[in-house]
């Protein structure tokens, strides 16, 4: 697993053992950041069931301001850790171990690119767009950026967030959610 383009272009990233992580396929990776490109420099970026923070990373390496990384597990976060290092980004990120839904609840500040790529057997993602919408902890123009299986039919949500468009890459989905301006 590597960083696609950017100031990290080509670093390899550290990954978890075993199979509880399913880290994003380049395929898809590339796909995802064709979708948002220009949505990402100078930005506040919340990595939301990071795991190996390979989505954050990227955004940094392609000029995010900063990025919060947020995963329960411990080895998880001692991955991301090293993972920021080996790039670079240290002083533009933090990183949060504990769970995912409670620590959303407690950000103050809104972000501009949110990243929901939960474990796909469980309800979370459903939840989290949820959380997003009810504490509207995303920026007016920004974006949510979903993966998840083909099969699986994410929710509309109340204005001022809409469901924008859907990527699909084989048995993988990746669906935009943007929050409208106000005015």
């Amino acid at each position: 697993m590597r960083v696609i383009t950017g100031t990290a272009r080509g670093k390899r990233l550290a990954e978890l053992e075993g199979m509880d992580t399913r880290p994003t396929t380049d395929r898809v990776k590339e796909g995802l950041f064709n979708a948002i490109q220009f949505d990402i420099e100078g930005r506040r970026v919340l990595d939301l069931f990071a795991g190996t923070g390979q989505l954050g990373i990227e955004c940094l390496s392609r000029g995010a301001a900063e990025c919060t990384f947020v995963d329960q597990r411990r080895e998880a976060v001692a991955v991301i850790r090293r993972n920021l290092k080996t790039c670079g980004f240290e002083s533009q990120a933090q990183v949060i171990q504990g769970e995912s839904l409670r620590t959303l609840g407690g950000q103050k500040r809104p972000f501009h690119l949110i990243f929901l790529d939960p474990p796909y057997d469980t309800p979370l993602l459903e939840s989290a767009l949820k959380t997003i919408a009810d504490i509207d902890i995303l920026s007016e123009n920004g974006i949510i950026v979903c993966e998840s299986p083909v099969q699986r039919e994410l929710p509309e949500l109340d204005p001022p967030y809409r469901k924008d468009r859907t990527y699909r890459y084989g048995k993988i989905k990746v669906t935009l959610y943007r929050r409208d301006d106000q005015a």
